[in-house]
């Protein structure tokens, strides 16, 4: 069984292929890299060939769906770029590669995202679109997976709050008995690196039509005012500047309301789980771990020492057992098959829905000035 896991990150597209769960391919390739040259991941895949099955790049999510079944609109749905709007790496990146996975012919599938899931109550997905993008679903399952892997805790047994730390974007998932029941994405949590995190709704006001490119902003580079800066910088500069120090707290805050938020869904979890590049830095991961360790015990997602980052683990081990590898179980449990809708059907604001729906029944590449 030779299945694969991509990763579209913010800075980075990351690829693990795994053979009957041993790992046999390990690329990471910098996201501004694919949006130029997409088919360098096509011809990483065709060199990879015979493949069982590959879990491709799939953004917001789609219900599982394969490629050949693939359409403009769900290329939409997965990217959720107006197309007057300015390009961003990740996206175009993605958007090129899926048309040009589709024309070669691979055999590969798309995934949902958290909203997409049965398992995460109606309730919480009400004005919801971002609760977790599909890459921060394949988190989870990796989350899960390691958990019970080194704990020898039945996966149906495992409940966790896991939170991503990204190079753009800080993400929660709450994982009662192994299954996701609640998340809060990137765009909808506290300030990250380089977002701003959750928008306050007069800001969004005063703004009037915001890019794509504006939801990369306003996060820890943007209060420090330095575009240049590192994630490993950021602590160091944090004892001495006091915008730096600002940008600090805000950031270490966030976080730390994300896993309180989360509690809400998973009332006692076992164990609060810390992944991304950003949970790698020492001193943001001792300073989460001191405001958090009240909740449960605070551990690093430690996944299949692999170079890619967690989320394509995570991806490799969905297309394992879609595929009826030994992560079958796991994939069952947890309902990724059982995933409907559109990331779309639970907002209730500003007759957005409707309005998006009405447009691709026309072409709603044509839609302007949402």
């Amino acid at each position: 069984m030779r299945v694969v896991g991509i990763d579209p990150g913010t800075r980075s597209f990351d690829i693990l292929g795994l053979e009957d769960g041993k790992v046999f391919l390990d690329e990471s390739i910098p996201s501004r890299e694919i949006a130029e040259n997409p088919e360098s991941l096509v011809k990483l895949l065709t060199d990879a060939r015979p493949l069982d099955l590959v879990v491709g790049p799939s953004g917001y999510g789609l219900p599982i769906k394969h490629i050949s079944q693939i359409s403009e609109d769900d290329i939409f749905q997965m990217v959720l770029v107006r197309p007057d709007d300015a390009e961003i790496p990740v996206l175009t990146g993605l958007t090129k590669a899926v048309k040009l996975l589709k024309e070669n012919g691979l055999n590969v599938i798309f995934i949902p995202g958290v909203v997409h899931l049965p398992t995460v109550p109606t309730h919480r997905k009400v004005n919801a679109i971002d609760m977790g993008t599909a890459d921060k679903l394949c988190c989870a399952v990796l989350a899960v997976y390691d958990y019970s892997e080194r704990h020898g805790v039945p996966f149906d047994k495992v409940s966790l709050i896991l939170l991503e730390i990204g190079f753009g974007y800080n993400a929660g998932i709450a994982i009662e008995n192994g299954r996701i029941v609640d998340g809060i994405g990137g765009t909808r949590a506290g300030p990250g690196f380089l977002t701003s995190g959750a928008l306050d709704g007069e800001v969004a006001y005063l703004l009037g039509g915001i890019s794509k490119a504006t939801l990369f902003t306003g996060g820890v580079r943007t209060i420090v005012g330095d575009d240049s800066l590192t994630p490993e910088d950021f602590p160091k500069r944090a004892k001495t500047e006091p915008r730096a120090r600002l940008a600090w707290e805000a950031f270490m805050e966030g976080l730390e309301k994300t896993v309180r938020a989360l509690q809400a869904a998973v009332k006692k979890p076992e164990a609060i789980i810390i992944s991304g590049r950003l949970s790698n830095i020492p001193e943001i991961y001792e300073e989460l771990s001191k405001r958090i360790y009240d909740i449960a015990r605070v551990e690093k997602l430690i996944g299949l020492q692999a170079k890619a980052k967690a989320a394509a683990q995570g991806a490799a081990l969905i297309a394992d057992g879609l595929a009826g590898g030994k992560s079958r179980s796991l994939v069952e449990h947890m309902k990724i098959k059982d995933a409907v809708g559109t990331v779309l059907d639970h907002v209730y604001i500003g007759g957005l829905n409707k309005k998006l729906k009405i447009d691709r029944k026309e072409n709603f590449f044509k839609f302007k000035n949402l």
